[in-house]
């Protein structure tokens, strides 16, 4: 859903629950207007969870512990390469 339609989904339930007063004689206006802030928060909850579990770590090697590969160039100095490494928490594919 997203954080925009989470959002949208709460200010969208709050309008109908507490501005809007028509009568419908088969639809409560307010209950809908409670059930859509409820999946909004749900919603929004739900998506901060998600993305707090793809954060991931990422490790860097010094050059004490592995030597730094070395690429050809055509002048005079050296670039030096360094390797990255990225962990992911879980089960490894």
């Amino acid at each position: 859903m997203g954080i925009g339609g989470s959002i949208f989904l709460v200010a969208l339930g709050a309008i109908l629950a507490f501005a809007v007063e028509a009568e419908l004689g088969f639809l409560n206006l307010n209950t809908v207007g409670w059930v859509l802030m409820a999946a909004g928060v749900f919603g929004l909850i739900l998506t901060m969870w998600f993305w707090q579990s793809r954060r991931r770590a990422v490790v860097t090697r010094s050059a004490a512990e592995e030597p730094a590969a070395v690429a050809p160039t055509t002048s005079d100095h050296v670039v030096e390469e360094q390797y990255r490494e990225v962990r992911r928490p879980g089960r490894p594919v």
